[in-house]
C-alpha cells in the first residue's frame, strides 16, 4: 500500500481536517483517503439530473400562461421604462 505525505499545510486546513475526522471517528489519514476517494469517484450528473436537482432546491412557479406570453408582457414592461414586474403576478 502506497503512503502519501503532504508538506506544508495550512494550520487552520489541517485543524479543520482533524475536526472532521473526529467527528465522523475517523483518523486524520483514513480521512483524508475518503476525501480523495469521495472527489475522484464523484460521477458527473447528467444534464437533466442537475437540473432536477436545482428545481428541487429552488423551485419554481406554475403560470397559466405560456412562455411566449409571459415573454411578451416582460418585453412590454421593459419597454415602458417601469422596473415593476407587477406583470408577472
Amino acid at each position: 500500500m502506497a503512503t502519501l505525505q503532504v508538506k506544508g499545510m495550512d494550520d487552520d486546513l489541517y485543524r479543520a481536517l482533524a475536526a472532521r475526522a473526529a467527528q465522523e471517528r475517523r483518523s486524520i489519514s483514513q480521512q483524508v483517503t475518503m476525501i480523495i476517494q469521495d472527489s475522484l469517484t464523484a460521477r458527473w450528473t447528467s444534464a437533466e439530473k442537475t437540473t432536477a436537482a436545482l428545481l428541487e432546491l429552488c423551485g419554481s412557479w406554475i403560470d397559466d400562461r405560456d412562455a411566449d406570453e409571459i415573454a411578451d408582457q416582460v418585453r412590454c414592461a421593459r419597454q415602458s421604462g417601469g422596473r415593476s414586474f407587477d406583470v408577472l403576478d
